[in-house]
C-alpha cells in the first residue's frame, strides 16, 4: 500500500488542507492519507490550539468527503515534541512493508534540511512536497536536487487555495465571514461548541 502522512495543527482544518489531500491522493496513487495533528509543535504556540478533542473531530468531519482520509491521533497521544521522525518511525512500525509518502508545503522543503534528523525521515519515506504557488518550481527543484542524496523527493502541484487556519481564526474571533473556507459539517460543529471565541 501507499501511505500518506499529512501533519500540522488542523486548527481548524480547512478546504485547503482537504483539498491538497485530495490532490497528493490522485497524484501519488495514495492507498489512504492520515491527518496527523500535532500536540507540541517545536515551532507554534499552544495558544492557537482549541481542544485536542475539537481538532481530532472537525478532522473527522471533514475526512467524509473521501474514504482515503482518515485521522491518526499519535501525537497527540505522545508526551514529547512532535517531531516529524517520531511519526515517521510510528508509521514505519505500524507499515513495515509499505511505501510512506510524508506530504510538506513548498515553504518545508527549503528549510527542511534543517528539520532533526532530517536524512533518516529521508531513509524511511519518500518526501512529497506540494507547490501551492506560481513560479515557485525552479527553487524547489534545486533545492530538492540537493536532497536527493538522502532519499526520494517528489514534487506535486495542486491548486492554491488562499487561506490559513490563523486567518479563519481570527476572522471566527471578530465575526467576521468564515464558512467559505471550511466544510459544512465543520462551520456547524465551530459554532455548537462556540470555538475561537474571544
Amino acid at each position: 500500500m501507499r501511505i500518506g502522512i499529512y501533519g500540522g495543527s488542523f486548527s481548524p482544518i480547512h478546504k485547503g488542507h482537504i483539498h491538497l489531500a485530495l490532490a497528493a491522493v490522485e497524484e501519488l496513487g495514495l492507498d489512504r492519507l492520515y491527518f496527523v495533528p500535532s500536540k507540541i509543535s517545536p515551532h507554534r504556540s499552544s495558544d492557537e490550539y482549541v481542544s485536542e478533542e475539537d481538532r481530532v473531530a472537525m478532522i473527522e468531519l471533514a475526512c467524509r468527503v473521501s474514504e482515503k482520509l482518515e485521522v491518526c491521533d499519535y501525537e497527540l497521544k505522545s508526551d514529547r515534541v512532535s517531531y516529524t521522525i517520531f511519526t515517521v518511525e510510528e508509521f514505519r512500525r505500524r507499515f513495515p512493508d509499505d511505501e510512506l509518502f510524508l506530504l510538506v508545503g513548498s515553504d518545508m522543503l527549503l528549510i527542511f534540511d534543517k528539520w532533526k534528523r532530517f536524512d533518516e525521515i529521508l531513509r524511511e519515506c519518500t518526501l512529497a512536497v506540494v507547490s501551492r504557488c506560481e513560479g515557485d518550481l525552479p527553487e524547489l527543484e534545486s533545492k530538492a536536487e540537493e536532497l536527493r542524496g538522502y532519499g526520494r523527493i517528489v514534487i506535486c502541484r495542486a491548486e492554491p487555495i488562499e487561506v490559513s487556519s490563523s486567518e479563519i481564526r481570527k476572522k471566527i474571533a471578530k465575526n467576521q465571514k468564515y464558512t467559505c473556507y471550511l466544510d459544512k459539517n465543520v462551520v456547524q460543529y465551530i459554532r455548537l461548541n462556540k470555538l475561537y471565541r474571544q
